[in-house]
């Protein structure tokens, strides 16, 4: 929430707002009410009980300010009931004696007068709840914060394996050509450079555009079309327009090149289908791939790297947002994956 172009957190809100009204009708409304009537009552009011309310607000800073940080924090709920009634005690002790110091005349009898001891502990109660609160509210900002920086490291681990798995395959490419088609070889390393270059600067990215990773899975495409040539049909194909989209870098190329790890070999007339769909909500991502009849049983159990870490990324980032279906028909293995855009 912004308040004055100042990003203001709900938690903060909610303590600003408590103080306000509680102490506001807690002291400040009859103080502005015995002026108002004016009476010989509103009078004494003024003089003898309002003075010592100030009291209050220490009892309530101590408890929520020194109690509940040092001593319900640590698990010690008993010590801490006992810590709250101690520190009421003292404070009505205290409150016995400014009375006695200050208007000797209005001196009572016996020092748990009930009239000077129900407010004091009322304000105690209230900072107790107020406390409580609090502190519940602060446990689960700490587990969320926890859930998050363990949910970021995950993340970053699943990228940092993805990044050399793709290089490596890259890396066999170009030796692979520099001894087979050594003319091709200059034109797939700079393919690698422009690869290399995303994954430098983008890849650590919470999000980027859908536009930057589509030129990534189509520069690797073109790279693998350089590699194979004539040996193996590649079919890329877009619909829709691409706009401010926003998607997980380096999502789509894993299922790219599972194609080309199970699409290429022992396959006639290998052919592999790479078909996208962009919608300003969603985005429709589609892979095929020629399989044999012996590679059916150990299609899943071979995915690599790339494609486990992948869904781990889909299952953690996108939660309910996406859906993957994988089918094998007629010798064709088919991924389709649906993703709604994260805000």
């Amino acid at each position: 929430m912004k308040i004055f172009n100042k990003e203001i957190s709900f938690e903060f809100l909610f303590r600003l707002l408590f103080h306000i009204l509680f102490w506001s009708i807690w002291f400040l409304l009859p103080i502005i009410n015995a002026l108002d009537n004016n009476t010989d009552r509103d009078q004494f009011y003024l003089k003898h009980i309002a003075p010592l309310h100030l009291l209050h607000i220490p009892l309530f800073i101590l408890n929520i300010g020194i109690l509940i940080p040092y001593v319900l924090k640590k698990g010690k709920m008993t010590q801490y009931i006992l810590s709250v009634i101690g520190l009421t005690i003292v404070f009505i002790t205290f409150h016995y004696w400014l009375k006695t110091v200050f208007w000797p005349a209005d001196r009572v009898n016996t020092i748990f007068d009930i009239r000077s001891a129900t407010p004091l502990m009322f304000v105690a109660a209230v900072s107790t709840v107020y406390g409580l609160i609090i502190y519940l509210a602060d446990q689960e900002k700490i587990k969320k914060e926890e859930k998050q920086e363990k949910l970021q490291s995950e993340l970053s681990f699943l990228r940092s394996q993805i990044s050399p798995h793709f290089i490596f395959n890259v890396l066999n490419s170009i030796v692979y050509l520099t001894r087979t088609k050594a003319d091709a070889a200059e034109a797939v390393t700079i393919k690698l450079s422009e690869l290399m270059r995303y994954m430098l600067y983008e890849s650590d990215e919470a999000q980027v555009s859908l536009a930057k990773e589509m030129d990534y899975l189509n520069n690797y495409i073109e790279l693998q079309k350089v590699r194979f040539g004539e040996d193996i049909s590649i079919d890329f194909k877009t619909k829709g327009t691409i706009k401010n989209q926003m998607i997980e870098p380096m999502l789509l190329i894993p299922f790219v090149e599972n194609a080309f790890k199970h699409g290429v070999g022992l396959i006639t007339e290998p052919t592999i289908k790479v078909f996208t769909e962009t919608t300003d909500t969603e985005l429709i991502f589609e892979v095929q791939n020629k399989i044999t009849t012996e590679s059916k049983s150990e299609k899943d159990e071979t995915s690599g790297i790339g494609l486990k870490n992948v869904m781990r990324r889909l299952e953690l980032l996108y939660q309910d947002k996406y859906t993957l279906k994988t089918t094998i028909e007629n010798n064709w293995y088919t991924t389709n994956l649906k993703i709604k855009y994260r805000a």
